[in-house]
């Protein structure tokens, strides 16, 4: 896999981390100035995974892109390969 596309996917799993944290956070919250912060986390987050995700699909139309893409070994170290699943307690509430 090529450097390029190592960096593309550590910032898909980054964005991925940014979002678990502003779920978490705005759980934890006890005021609105930390609403705000995590909201302006969550969409700055969502701002990179989608710029990601289409890099990541131009790179696949060039053919730059393996087809099974795993994520490097070394990288799994830094960050939890994980879809954005909402927490259990968001679910129960329907959010």
């Amino acid at each position: 896999m090529k450097p390029c596309d190592q960096n593309i996917l550590k910032a898909i799993e980054l964005s991925r981390a940014m979002i678990r944290l502003a779920d978490q956070g705005d759980a934890d919250r006890e005021d609105t100035g930390c609403g705000i912060l995590y909201g302006v986390l969550r969409d700055s987050a969502y701002k990179i995974l989608k710029l990601a995700e289409e890099e990541k699909r131009r790179h696949r139309a060039k053919g730059w892109w393996p087809e099974h893409c795993p994520m490097p070994e070394r990288f799994k170290a830094d960050f939890q390969v994980r879809d954005n699943q909402p927490s259990e307690e968001k679910k129960e509430e329907g959010l």
